[in-house]
């Protein structure tokens, strides 16, 4: 949709001069030769952005801004004037003003500076309307988030409710995968059993299988008394078996039978002992790929991948960064007693351009500690990480308007697949998925670009 300007000007031809520049530019611009004329049109429609001169019959242009201000301070306000001295920019910044361009007008300059001013009202808007979303907010356990690929978790979690299938959870780091398993077992009929999670990346090999499984007494040096295993103590709830990516080819076979044989053998015990939980994995590696490159193997990948839920990187959510952000705001402002409400509009944009490798974890620690430095009731753009509040955002150009510079088909293709296999962080079973492609017809174009 266009952008709605309202053009308050005395001068007729002036005002017809700059609404036909501004159509040039996609603005659709509106205008009136008096404030009150003004301010009666702002009280029947929305604009995204009102231009008015300083000088104005019956009311000043700085007037008519503090009104709009008092009212609508959301919607920004651009003044235009022939008088550039010092004391008139200051006023119309007291005025709240929201920028200040100097006649005559150059209407490219003019163009920039009402679709930036509407992007902040845009932003300023959503950034309400996030707000509000939060209190009446509604999803599986702690997770946060509206965007279509947010909604796909949410209905498997829905659909996976009243089942004990065994579950792989993928996705990069940070994106949330343990606060899925949660609300998978926070939503089972086993809720009111033990939910115990394990990191197969932090503890080291020899010590993994009794963790596990459990160990006898004296079956090691430090085996003082019989330990119960994770599955043991885990029994009718749920073990979460995180970064399984990590586990050792030598453990894997062991960790195979349990599953199918639903018995562990504590290490060093005589006896097999049953028990009844339910398994839930996760990893950020590309398990398809492990396998073929015998670093997992495949039975033990088909025994988890029962059901998979992929969660999306956070670049690939939208808004979600802003609704995430906010809930950060709101969290970290309450425990650490800070009178901060939200985020401007220049920082929400940063946030909504940055490329966040590290996901919801890198969010929530950016949020942290942007609160604890702010000096105001809002986040800015210098509250936030240098790497964030400079990030210029990079965008991939498929064609260019030099008829000499078009790029054949086979190009465009290379550049589109490098794109997603970027967003998806090399995994190339996601970035086929995407594609469209079987994972060997996906191979095999990557095999010819490193020829070429």
């Amino acid at each position: 949709m266009a952008t709605q300007v309202l053009l308050v000007d005395d001068e007729q031809d002036l005002c017809e001069a700059i609404q036909d520049g501004l159509s040039r530019h996609g603005i659709e611009v509106d205008w009136r030769t008096t404030a009150d004329q003004a301010l009666t049109l702002l009280n029947e429609r929305d604009f995204d952005v009102v231009l008015t001169d300083l000088n104005l019959p019956e009311m000043s242009g700085i007037e008519l801004c503090e009104r709009i201000v008092a009212n609508r301070p959301d919607t920004p306000v651009i003044v235009l004037t022939a008088f550039g001295s010092m004391e008139s920019v200051i006023d119309t910044i007291r005025a709240g003003a929201y920028d200040f361009i100097p006649k005559p007008v150059d209407v490219a300059n003019l163009a920039h500076a009402v679709n930036r001013a509407a992007q902040h009202f845009h932003l300023r808007q959503e950034v309400k309307r996030l707000r509000h979303t939060l209190e009446t907010f509604s999803s599986p356990g702690q997770l946060i988030g509206q965007s279509t690929a947010m909604k796909k978790v949410y209905d498997l979690i829905e659909r996976l409710r009243n089942t004990d299938a065994t579950v792989l959870l993928t996705g990069e780091s940070g994106t949330g995968k343990e606060l899925v398993a949660r609300a998978l077992h926070t939503q089972s009929r086993r809720s009111a059993h033990p939910f115990l999670a394990i990191n197969c990346a932090a503890v080291p090999t020899n010590l993994l299988e009794s963790e596990l499984f459990g160990h006898a007494k004296g079956a090691f040096t430090d085996a003082h008394s019989d330990r119960k295993g994770l599955f043991e103590r885990a029994h009718r709830g749920t073990v979460l078996l995180d970064e399984i990516g990590e586990m050792a080819l030598d453990m894997q076979p062991k960790l195979l039978r349990v599953l199918e044989e639903r018995q562990v053998r504590p290490v060093g015990g005589g006896k097999d002992i049953s028990f009844d939980t339910r398994v839930i994995a996760s990893t950020n590696r590309d398990l398809e790929t492990e396998v073929e490159e015998g670093r997992f193997r495949e039975d033990l990948y088909y025994r988890l991948n029962v059901v998979q839920v992929h969660l999306p990187p956070l670049r690939a959510r939208g808004n979600d960064i802003l609704l995430l952000a906010q809930q950060f705001v709101q969290t970290f402002a309450t425990k650490l007693s800070r009178p901060v409400k939200g985020i401007s509009s220049e920082a929400a944009r940063r946030l909504l351009e940055y490329d966040w490798p590290g996901n919801v974890r890198q969010l929530q620690n950016s949020i942290e500690r942007a609160v604890t430095l702010t000096r105001f009731e809002e986040i800015t753009v210098d509250d936030l990480p240098e790497k964030i509040g400079r990030f210029e955002s990079t965008k991939m150009v498929l064609v260019d308007s030099d008829a000499e510079h078009l790029l054949s088909l086979s190009e465009l293709e290379k550049r589109y697949i490098e794109r997603v296999l970027t967003a998806v962080a090399g995994n190339k079973t996601q970035a086929a998925a995407v594609l469209g492609l079987d994972r060997r017809t996906l191979y095999r174009k990557l095999e010819r670009y490193d020829r070429e």
